[in-house]
């Protein structure tokens, strides 16, 4: 089954927080005592598939167990960054794909798959062929998928759509007619972690798309001069001043980090109707709030159509998946566990099982069957479907950029968003990023 006919990589940073050690070892010489391997992956979303993984592979193969540290987005994101340009890489490294992905094989910090095993196409056959793309660079695949595919959608508390008679929004129309609604009955329309900044790509990454398709940032991939002052780009900036000086973010959003939960938390404690966030949230919502969930109460449809737009309005933006690459500075006995453990312990059926109750949707062909098995079969079915029959499932834009272009991205668009650039000064200055590739 097909995610769609093209893809871009996707991933979405949030802010820093503590590092939290997994320690399921047998024996005295820790989890890791056999291997000497290691990994590092992210909290939150599938943080608990991945741990429990980690915690059955070790006991069962202590000969190639797998040590693992669990980081917030933005602090693993500025670590695996630094501990690869220095030489100190984990075994197995957490990873989206796009234009990182490429900066670490030209850079010979990871090491293709088909070197790692002697049968490449028995262990890449299970994932579904576009989700796997994101994991290739020019056709050699260098990463696998590791968690649930991503879908960027809009939840919805349907307790205050109830409290003020309304539906969720299909249209640009109508989801700005819901702001006055909700400020009115003292109820931010949406929540969003400003301070992490990464959220707030999503937004422009769906008007983008809904406004000129995904050829607009086709043009900014292939490095096109004058590329991000294209028309959708320019009208994009300009909807989010709208959205913005119209009350449609909470107060003070500036200063919420996604890391924290604490965005998440304004939808499930009625203080905002909407979050326009990644599938992994449902997980992180069932955790924090299972009532909400159980009760009915949390609510989820797609991003509105922009009228007059040219792009389809079945594309999708966010995460085909992570992935796990293998670090090429990794010693003979490191890449044997890592090896042993992405051909056995990764999506193995205790893996596929938790991912499902968790509610998340592997990456997997032939899954269809398996997701009407959980209590979360209707959302479940919902992501799945959304992934397969998108005709753009468009990867993360910094992500799909390179890290330097993906840094003054996030940066403008802050900017954009408290009113320091102007949506003519935000094209120019991503422009500028072009020119300087």
């Amino acid at each position: 089954m097909a995610l769609g006919t093209r893809r871009r990589s996707a991933a979405f940073a949030a802010g820093a927080a503590a590092v939290l050690a997994l320690s399921a070892a047998c024996g005295t010489n820790g989890p890791a005592g056999g291997s000497g391997a290691n990994s590092w992956a992210l909290t939150g979303g599938d943080e608990q598939t991945i741990r429990s993984s980690f915690e059955q592979w070790n006991q069962d193969k202590p000969d190639h167990a797998i040590e693992a540290e669990f980081f917030a987005n933005d602090a693993y994101k500025q670590k695996i960054r630094t501990s690869i340009g220095a030489g100190g890489a984990p075994t197995l490294i957490f990873g989206w794909g796009g234009g990182t992905l490429r900066d670490w094989v030209e850079a010979d910090k990871v090491v293709p798959i088909s070197e790692l095993v002697e049968d490449e196409a028995a262990l890449t056959e299970r994932f579904l062929p576009s989700v796997l793309d994101t994991g290739a660079v020019d056709g050699e695949i260098y990463a696998l998928p590791n968690n649930g595919m991503q879908p960027v959608l809009l939840y919805y508390n349907k307790k205050l759509f109830d409290r003020i008679g309304a539906e969720p929004p299909a249209t640009w129309s109508e989801l700005l007619d819901l702001v006055p609604r909700f400020t009115e009955q003292g109820i931010a329309p949406f929540a969003i972690g400003g301070q992490s900044r990464w959220p707030q790509l999503m937004w422009l990454e769906y008007l983008v798309d809904r406004l000129g398709g995904p050829e607009v940032f086709d043009a900014v991939i292939a490095g096109e001069p004058g590329a991000w002052s294209h028309p959708a780009v320019l009208k994009a900036g300009e909807m989010i001043r709208e959205l913005v000086d119209a009350g449609g973010f909470v107060k003070g959003y500036n200063s919420i980090a996604a890391d924290s939960g604490a965005d998440a938390a304004l939808l499930y404690t009625d203080k905002a109707a909407m979050y326009l966030m990644g599938s992994w949230a449902y997980p992180s919502i069932k955790d924090s709030a299972p009532r909400f969930i159980a009760e009915g109460h949390l609510g989820y449809t797609t991003f509105p159509m922009v009228e007059g737009g040219k792009g389809d309005s079945a594309n999708i933006v966010g995460n085909p998946a992570n992935y796990w690459a293998v670090s090429a500075e990794a010693s003979e006995k490191e890449r044997a566990a890592a090896a042993a453990y992405l051909t056995e312990g990764l999506m193995n059926d205790d893996y596929v099982t938790t991912l499902l109750e968790n509610g998340s949707v592997p990456p997997l062909r032939g899954v269809e069957s398996k997701l009407s098995t959980t209590d979360e079969s209707d959302y479940l079915s919902f992501v799945y479907g959304l992934a397969e029959n998108a005709p753009n499932f468009e990867l993360s834009w910094d992500q799909a950029l390179s890290p330097k272009q993906a840094d003054a991205l996030l940066t403008n668009l802050e900017q954009l968003f408290t009113g320091a650039l102007s949506p003519e000064q935000f094209c120019s200055a991503m422009d500028a990023t072009i020119e300087q590739k």
